[in-house]
């Protein structure tokens, strides 16, 4: 199973681990400061490290975590832990980040986001934003046994996979795969137009190749669509109107919508599946679907910064 390959052992990532409440679902270490990046800002020793923390119970979670790490909250700790889930839930991604934080001699930020909010994020894409971290490399420090958390992650990968295969041609390199699923979540993401790095989705992927390899692997082979040549690092897939329509109705829910407004012209009033038969039809198949992820995350972003634009009024 594909979700094997996430999970990982640190020592230094156990004992920062230990400074907040015990009662996760998931906790995972992403970044620059867990994988090497090329690139100029590529120092992994001084690198921040970024945590992620599933919580089932957002509001006893912040409850003990102010009585142990009150001073890793901004002003909101004074409003108590019910405001604070408010604004995670209901502003932004659905996480909520404390920032800047020294641990154990490192710097840290760390999100925590609702198990339930994460497993739709991870099954539908609704931002694409933890989900867009899962579907690169990171190191899985704890995990409980929700079978329906764990089903969650392992269909995100797959779904990545599949849009990867949409917008590729018939024939091509592990790397040319890789590169196409790390750029799913930032497709369209103003940041990478303004103020980051344009090479970041290189950077991030060219070092990490087995990394990759180890966490879609067996995807790839079990894949019944595609001819992996792991010695050779190739792949070939089925892209007749058949083999692409199978793939198109297994996109998650919110890339489907998106391709279906590109697609429906107006008045005809066609339910979804017609528009993906059509576009699985369609010679500009991958071009749609790119059109389609780009327009997603673009949703995504400009609904998390009016989100926040309305929270910043109110508490003004």
């Amino acid at each position: 199973m594909a979700l094997q390959a996430l999970q990982s052992s640190g020592v230094t990532f156990r004992k920062i681990l230990s400074h907040f409440p015990e009662e996760l679902s998931l906790a995972f270490v992403y970044g620059s400061g867990v994988y090497r990046q090329a690139g100029p800002s590529s120092d992994q020793k001084n690198a921040m490290l970024d945590f992620v923390f599933t919580v089932d119970d957002p509001v006893a979670w912040h409850s003990k975590n102010l009585k142990k790490n009150w001073r890793h909250y901004s002003f909101l700790k004074v409003l108590g832990p019910k405001i604070i889930t408010s604004i995670q839930n209901n502003y932004g991604a659905g996480v909520y980040y404390n920032s800047l934080i020294m641990c154990d001699g490192r710097l840290i930020k760390y999100g925590v986001i609702s198990t339930n909010i994460l497993i739709e994020d991870l099954l539908n894409w609704n931002n694409l934003y933890i989900a867009g971290r899962l579907q690169k490399p990171v190191k899985i420090i704890s995990m409980n046994e929700d079978v329906t958390l764990r089903a969650a992650l392992d269909r995100n990968l797959k779904s990545a996979v599949t849009t990867a295969f949409l917008m590729l041609p018939e024939s091509f390199s592990e790397e040319d795969l890789f590169i196409e699923i790390a750029g799913l979540s930032y497709s369209g993401d103003f940041r990478m137009v303004v103020g980051e790095d344009k090479t970041k989705v290189l950077n991030i992927v060219k070092p990490n190749i087995a990394h990759f390899r180890e966490l879609y692997g067996s995807i790839l082979q079990e894949d019944p669509q595609v001819v992996y040549k792991s010695q050779q690092g190739r792949l070939e897939i089925d892209k007749s109107p058949e083999g692409q329509f199978t793939q198109l109705m297994t996109l998650p829910k919110s890339l489907q919508q998106q391709i279906h407004h590109i697609m429906d012209s107006p008045g005809k009033n066609r339910d979804v599946e017609e528009t993906l038969f059509q576009v699985a039809h369609d010679p500009d198949c991958g071009d749609v679907v790119r059109l389609g992820m780009k327009k997603s995350v673009i949703y995504s972003s400009l609904k998390l910064h009016k989100m926040w634009k309305g929270w910043l009024r109110k508490t003004s």
